[in-house]
């Protein structure tokens, strides 16, 4: 007796969640402005009103429990949707991309390696004009030679590191190795 009196049931629930359909799909739309979205709405808010069936008391409005449902779904999708960018074309998230950062670690490894390679005298030589931005007469008081020496022992350097980095040594590749700053470009200038 009791499974034939839930069947009646739910064959009543049933018949009563169709016939809300065109009340949910008019409120659906009424809250997102699209009929598209407010099918989809509706779609879900029937889903989740199924699933939970069992969670509705029997002889209460099962169409204000309907409203309810969709409503908060609206909600719940609303509040999600307004953290996130319109981007149909896929154009800003193209934008976003960031490369890969093992490449350059691994190119800064290959460039200590290859520094370590060259003699004491244009390693120090480099790293005091390219790195530290020393002008070359200051560069040549720290090393104690003149500064004709030091700019050969810079040029020396970056020639000898391009090639155990197997670079280029045109003009435009030299250009990776340009530690030239102002203050050492202006000095250059007096010699």
């Amino acid at each position: 007796m009791q499974i034939s009196d839930s069947t009646t049931a739910t064959r009543g629930v049933r018949a009563d969640l169709v016939g809300a359909i065109p009340s949910l799909r008019a409120f659906a739309v009424s809250l997102c402005g699209n009929p598209d979205r407010a099918d989809d709405l509706v779609q879900e808010t029937l889903v989740k009103a199924w699933v939970n069936l069992a969670s509705f008391t029997e002889g209460t409005n099962l169409t204000a429990w309907l409203f309810t449902i969709l409503r908060n779904i609206y909600y719940s999708d609303y509040r999600k949707r307004r953290r996130e960018a319109a981007d149909p074309d896929g154009l800003m998230a193209a934008k976003m991309v960031a490369p890969a950062s093992q490449p350059g670690h691994m190119d800064f490894l290959d460039f200590r390696a290859a520094l370590q390679k060259l003699p004491l005298d244009q390693r120090e030589a480099l790293i005091l004009v390219g790195a530290s931005g020393l002008s070359y007469e200051e560069a040549a008081a720290i090393c104690g030679c003149a500064s004709g020496t030091m700019k050969s022992r810079v040029n020396r350097a970056r020639n000898r590191l391009a090639e155990l980095l197997s670079l280029a040594t045109d003009k435009e590749s030299a250009s990776v190795f340009d530690f030239s700053d102002p203050i050492g470009s202006e000095n250059a200038e007096a010699d």
